[in-house]
């Protein structure tokens, strides 16, 4: 029932949004929104499992959403075509009861976490870059010390622009975005069912070359 009455927005259909997507929509999640203004390139195949060579060229929220409500036709699904910004985020998110982060960015890494942290929303954070991931739970209540983190704790400013490549440039290795991907969708329903220990004030960090899983503890910027 939990599971049923919960709305996830999900911000980005690719690498890592594309895995999260399936297991939340295999789960039972009542209401997924998919925020994403691109289109299926080529490129995009061998990470992003939602889409196929017939797919290229069409939206990848219209498509994944197509795609998914072929798995769970209970679900509603909510279609943003579209790029997050400072003008739409607030407005989008407030909808939601948790916001699962798959973007590529820092822009709008940084506007999602904004918007979450003045809406009082759970975030949960993954990236990718060549053999190594990250994920992680801002904005939630860690129980061993009543504190919230969020993504300014971690990278307090944004890089300056063109001084950190993305997986884009450099590849990333497509089962590492399914792995993370994954992660997230298990902390989201963590989060909606209560169950666990959430991966709050802590970013659990993989490397598939040496098969190692390393967490480290994120504190409260004094800031």
């Amino acid at each position: 029932k939990k599971l049923l009455n919960a709305k996830v927005l999900v911000a980005g259909a690719g690498g890592l949004g594309c895995p999260a997507l399936l297991y939340l929509t295999a789960a039972g999640t009542g209401t997924i929104g998919i925020v994403d203004f691109d289109v299926v390139d080529i490129s995009n195949l061998q990470r992003q499992i939602l889409y196929g060579v017939d797919d290229i060229g069409k939206s990848k929220a219209e498509t994944a959403a197509k795609k998914l409500n072929s798995f769970n036709p209970e679900i509603e699904f909510r279609k943003y075509d579209l790029k997050l910004d400072n003008q739409n985020a607030l407005k989008i998110i407030a909808d939601y009861d948790l916001v699962i982060d798959g973007t590529d960015n820092f822009q709008t890494r940084y506007i999602i976490n904004d918007a979450c942290v003045l809406l009082d929303k759970p975030l949960v954070y993954g990236a990718v870059m060549r053999f190594e991931g990250q994920a992680g739970v801002f904005n939630y209540k860690d129980d061993d010390n009543g504190t919230k983190t969020n993504y300014r704790d971690l990278f307090p400013n944004p890089p300056d622009a063109g001084s950190v490549v993305n997986c884009n440039e450099v590849g990333v290795l497509g089962v590492v975005p399914g792995i993370i991907g994954t992660i997230q969708a298990a902390e989201a329903i963590k989060i909606i069912t209560g169950i666990g220990d959430v991966l709050c004030s802590s970013v659990i960090s993989y490397n598939i070359l040496t098969n190692s899983f390393f967490k480290f503890a994120i504190s409260k910027s004094e800031k």
